[in-house]
């Protein structure tokens, strides 16, 4: 008999934002304060979200999978939104 696979955790991180040429008001609106702290030469802001999370799978690929369904079906509006998967580095916690 074969011993069972041994999991890991893997920590990914989901990045949505509008897709091109989608009307993205939040972004207008920090564009549009810049000038108002000083700023200036700063142009195409686009406003989205960030999720991080933690998958324990078998190995990378899997919870890889696990992330693009997420982000796909859950996290993001494919109409109207474009999301990036981001491998993180693992955080040991201190027993």
């Amino acid at each position: 008999m074969s011993e069972p696979a041994s999991s890991s955790t893997f920590r990914f991180a989901v990045n949505v934002t509008p897709k091109p040429g989608i009307l993205d008001p939040q972004g207008k609106a920090v564009e549009r304060s810049l000038p108002h702290l000083g700023i200036d030469g700063v142009s195409g802001v686009r406003v989205g979200r960030r999720v991080e999370l933690a998958v324990t799978a078998d190995d990378e690929a899997a919870a890889r999978a696990v992330v693009e369904r997420l982000a796909g079906d859950l996290l993001s509006n494919p109409l109207i939104e474009a999301y990036e998967i981001e491998t993180l580095p693992v955080v040991e916690v201190a027993g």
